[in-house]
């Protein structure tokens, strides 16, 4: 079996979801990981599973994209045998007046620290712009973070806040 990459983009409807999970089904393919969302009326679904070849799969996905409203891409990637966390789990929440360059800001602190960004999410809502990421960051590291992160906010002008993740709810 191949391990695979899917990516289905494009304008929201209902049923997106169910009609690639039962093409997936019906080639035996095991969905292991997935992510799901509506961005400004805009569907994005990332996911990994188990199955058939990729050709083959894409071929299946292909009637789901023909009316032009979808677009999917599968391609084999190389299994990981599962990642184990590098770090310690945060949660890093963010919001403010929108403006450019909040996410590139406060990522690049993590990173700079040797942390990893494990899931993100954004959200404009009027003119505040609110930000969610789950990270790991090194052990020990998270106080100095704490403090780079809130003076990196006080330049831009956001509130920040950086807190252990609860790993029971992740």
């Amino acid at each position: 079996m191949n391990e695979l990459a899917i990516t289905v983009i494009g304008r929201d409807r209902p049923g997106i979801v169910a009609d690639v999970a039962e093409v997936l089904a019906r080639l035996g393919a095991n969905l292991t990981d997935s992510t799901m969302t509506r961005l400004r009326g805009h569907f994005a679904m990332t996911l990994i599973c188990v199955g058939p070849a990729a050709a083959d799969l894409e071929a299946a996905l292909a009637p789901l994209a023909a009316d032009g409203h979808l677009l999917a891409t599968v391609r084999a990637v190389t299994p990981d045998g599962g990642s184990e966390p590098t770090g310690e789990p945060y949660v890093l929440a963010v919001h403010g007046a929108d403006r450019m360059g909040i996410v590139a800001a406060m990522t690049r602190v993590l990173t700079d620290a040797g942390g990893n960004v494990t899931d993100l999410s954004t959200r404009l809502t009027g003119s505040l712009y609110v930000v969610v990421a789950e990270v790991e960051l090194p052990p020990g590291v998270s106080d100095e973070v704490a403090g780079r992160l809130t003076r990196v906010a006080a330049e831009l002008g956001v509130g920040v806040s950086l807190r252990p993740a609860d790993t029971d709810l992740l």
